[in-house]
Order: structure tokens, then sequence, then C-alpha cells
């Protein structure tokens, strides 16, 4: 008897199952109430009793190592059925490479989300607009510099229609057909008629805003262009507001905020001034109040634009504007980490 344990152990040891239904064939047929090791149970009785110790101990071992492997088998079946279950046998054999947002549209998503929470809202314009919108309304004077050609593309059939060269036309849409408050965004795509190269190209994109209200002054402009420099470009940004000229607003300024690689204390991407420009900024001048029909007597407002790209080189010091539009795979990979 002590044979055919042993032989029986061997044949246990080596056995081998692919599925569960094997492996519950498998102890059924070694480990059932009527398997094999159980009617070794039964014939025990039958052995001399100077040999019981030993086949006792030997018949333990069997039944211990039978239910050792039928756990090994089946905790390897389903291991294996785990690992089928997951494969998608629809997909393409080519690997699927995810996209990525643009820097452009990153960017632009974060100025539109930093102003919103601050309650302004999106308004949005046509590309192709007509003189007034673009320059009549904006106090522009007829021999304004920006009405050459030299900047501006107009329609070849059509003078009075262009390319807007500003998103501030967005602004004298909303301003004519809406009475204030107005609080809005105007983000977009802008046309000028430059040579490009790596500072400069012949379109580009804008954000500006906009708003107007009763008791508007120019200390709630600075709060606002001070809490959208820190959560863009972190708590500890500072700001300066010097003063410039713009047609559609009186008083102007431009706005530097502290240099956000060196800390302020100078380096040659902001000529060692510690400063940096990122946008134009003023009160609305009552003649653009005037002309969209808003009694600047009663309502006054400031007007703030400023280049996405221009944000978007501060924030990952992108140094040539045409890497935005040449769609280069290499370039944009570089921020699938993005927000």
């Amino acid at each position: 008897m002590i044979t055919t344990i042993q032989q029986l152990k061997a044949e246990i040891e080596n056995l081998t199952a692919s599925t569960n239904e094997q492996v519950e064939a498998l102890r059924i047929k070694y480990l059932s109430k009527k398997g094999e090791i159980a009617q070794l149970f039964n014939a025990f009785r039958d052995v001399p009793n100077d040999q019981k110790r030993e086949v006792g101990q030997l018949l333990n071992e069997l039944k211990e190592s039978a239910q050792n492997k039928m756990e090994a088998l089946k905790a390897a079946t389903n291991s294996s059925a785990g690992q089928t279950d997951t494969t998608d046998l629809s997909r393409t054999g080519d690997p699927v490479l995810l996209g990525t947002r643009h820097p452009i549209s990153i960017v632009r998503n974060k100025i539109v989300s930093i102003f919103s929470h601050v309650g302004f809202t999106i308004a949005e314009g046509p590309e192709i607009e007509d003189d007034w919108h673009v320059f009549g309304s904006l106090n522009f004077p007829p021999e304004h510099p920006a009405r050459d050609m030299q900047d501006t593309f107009f329609i070849e059939k059509n003078p009075d229609v262009l390319l807007r060269t500003h998103t501030s036309s967005v602004q004298t849409r909303i301003m004519s057909t809406t009475q204030p408050p107005i609080r809005v965004i105007c983000p977009g795509r802008v046309y000028r008629n430059e040579a490009i190269s790596y500072r400069a190209h012949c379109f580009f994109h804008q954000v500006e805003g906009l708003y107007i209200d009763k008791n508007v002054s120019f200390a709630d402009l600075k709060q606002v262009l001070l809490y959208f420099a820190k959560e863009m470009f972190g708590e500890n940004t500072k700001i300066r507001l010097r003063p410039s000229y713009f047609p559609f607003t009186e008083p102007s300024a431009e706005m530097d905020i502290s240099c956000n690689l060196c800390g302020g204390e100078g380096c040659a991407f902001c000529k060692h001034t510690g400063w940096v420009e990122i946008l134009g900024c003023g009160m609305v001048d009552p003649n653009v109040l005037e002309a969209c029909g808003i009694d600047s007597k009663v309502y006054s407002g400031y007007a703030f634009g400023m280049g996405v790209e221009r944000i978007t080189n501060l924030k990952y010091q992108v140094k040539d504007l045409r890497m935005f539009s040449e769609n280069d795979v290499r370039f944009l990979q570089q921020f699938e980490a993005a927000f």
C-alpha cells in the first residue's frame, strides 16, 4: 500500500489543468468521498498493525498534497482567465497615441477660467468685420496709422470690410446691443499685416476684457489685474502699471509683471529690468461709450487686452512664435501633461 500511495502522490504532483472545469474534475477524481484517496483511507483498516502508523502518516501527507495541488491549479486558471478577459480583441494592432490640447488652447482656457471666477462671461464675434466696429466706434480718427494697409488686412472689393485687428470689435458689438452692467471677456483670433518672424506673426490670439457699470474706477481695474497675475503666474507675482496711450481708453496703461524666471532680480529674459510687459489696459474713453449708445455721464468702465501667445511664452518659455502654428508633433507632445 505504501508503494500505491507514493505512486499516486507523484501522479498528483504532475497534474495540469487549463480551465476551472478541468480542475474540478481532478478534485472529484482524487478528493471526493468516492475518490481515489478516500478509497485508500477505506482500505486503511486492512493494514497490519505494525504498519498503521507509517501508512496513516503517508495518507495524511497525500491528502494534504492533493489539496494544495488543487488550490494551485485553481489559482493558475483564474489568473489566466482574468488576463484573457482584460484583452480587448477589437483594438487595432497598432499603438493608439493620445492627443493633447494645443498650448494656445491651454492658456486661453486658463485665462477664461480665471476671469470667470470674478464674474466675467465669454463674448464672441466675427473675424471678418466692418470698419466701424474695428476702428470708428473705438475712437480711431480717420488718419490713424492702424488704418493703413501696413497693419490691417482689408477686403479688396470693399474697403470698409476687413479682418479684425483686435477683439475690441466684439466689445463694441456688446456695448451697442446690451445695457450695463456689462462684464465680458472676448477671446479670439486676430490678424495684422506684419512680417512673420520668431517674435511676430500675421495672425495671433487675444483675450480682451470689458467691465461697464456705475462708479467703476481705475482701482477696480488694478485689483482684477493683480488677481489675474497671481492666479496665472503664482502668488508671489507683482505688477506695475505704466502710463501709455490707446485711442479707446483714457487714462491708459501698460501692465508689467515681475519676471517669473528671476523673481524680479533681473535676467536676460526680462532684459535685466526684473519686469515683463503682458497687457494694455485703461478706462473706457467716454467717446467710445457715447458711440455705442451708453451714457458716459452715468456709466464708466475699464478694458484690458492681452496676447495669448505672449502669456504662453512667459508660462512655458517658448521663444519662437512660429512654433505655435507649425503643428510640429514633437513640439506639441511637450504639453501632454499641461492643465
